[in-house]
């Protein structure tokens, strides 16, 4: 079974190219959301994310993302240490998801493949892309957040021009219908 990575910046669309997939009868790991979940139920994850970002890492006993993401995206070192002890859970829970999968191929949704040197893990990788114009549009709504935060966002993950020259295949987000057509031609050939 091969294992695609699906990846690009913040407000690329990548969820909504991964729901394409799923709806082809592919198998979709979102790795943002289960790092959340994680988070959230492993208590020895809950201990070291106290320890790292203080009491007000959870509210009431749930993460507490936004103080959290205000912390990281302003502080590479802190960015660093985070993913350093989430990540090697999310992978170990993804390997255990994989056992239970018989697709021809499974997606893994993940917006840092390249931040992590993870892209070799992958048998292929494709980077979800539009121009940045509509990807900051398209957080500020659905994050209502502003301009200026988005952009600090953009400026802690690579820019698409490296991950569109290091992925086999790239999806230009822009039209709906064209991506999916862009999708269905992917998925064509991943199961030939």
């Amino acid at each position: 079974m091969k294992v695609i990575g699906l990846t690009g910046g913040i407000g690329s669309g990548k969820t909504t190219i991964a729901k394409m997939f799923e709806s082809l009868g592919i198998p979709v790991y979102y790795a943002d959301i289960e790092a959340k979940k994680l988070m959230n139920s492993s208590n020895e994850l809950k201990v070291k994310l106290i320890d790292l970002f203080g009491d007000n890492a959870f509210d009431t006993n749930a993460l507490n993302s936004s103080y959290i993401a205000n912390i990281v995206f302003k502080d590479k070192k802190k960015l660093k240490e985070l993913n350093a002890l989430v990540h090697p859970e999310v992978e170990k829970h993804f390997k255990n998801w994989l056992k239970d999968q018989k697709a021809a191929y499974v997606i893994q949704e993940n917006a840092i493949i390249f931040e992590n040197n993870k892209q070799f893990d992958y048998d292929y990788i494709i980077t979800v892309t539009a121009p940045k114009k509509i990807k900051i549009e398209r957080i500020i709504e659905r994050d209502n957040t502003t301009k200026e935060q988005v952009i600090q966002r953009m400026n802690n993950q690579l820019d698409d021009d490296f991950k569109m020259k290091n992925s086999k295949y790239v999806i230009y987000n822009t039209d709906i219908q064209e991506s999916k057509l862009q999708a269905e031609s992917i998925h064509k050939a991943l199961i030939k």
